[in-house]
């Protein structure tokens, strides 16, 4: 018994940009400030006044080719 063939064509997937928005904005944020504490702060432009987050994000800096030395 043979059947017919049958070509399904999937639906689109429809995401509301309203709901991915916030979302959005918070992770780009949280980005923007690992990003500023991986290659900013230390010396000059340092928010803190000791060298703990200087030595927290070492690795990190080194890894991403931020130079600090």
């Amino acid at each position: 018994m043979s059947y017919p063939a049958v070509s399904a064509v999937p639906a689109p997937i429809r995401i509301p940009v309203r709901e991915i928005l916030p979302w959005a904005v918070l992770v780009i944020l949280l980005s923007l400030i690992t990003l500023y504490f991986i290659s900013a702060e230390q010396g000059a432009v340092s928010v803190f006044a000791n060298s703990y987050v200087h030595e927290f994000v070492h690795d990190g800096r080194h890894l991403l080719a931020f130079p600090c030395h």
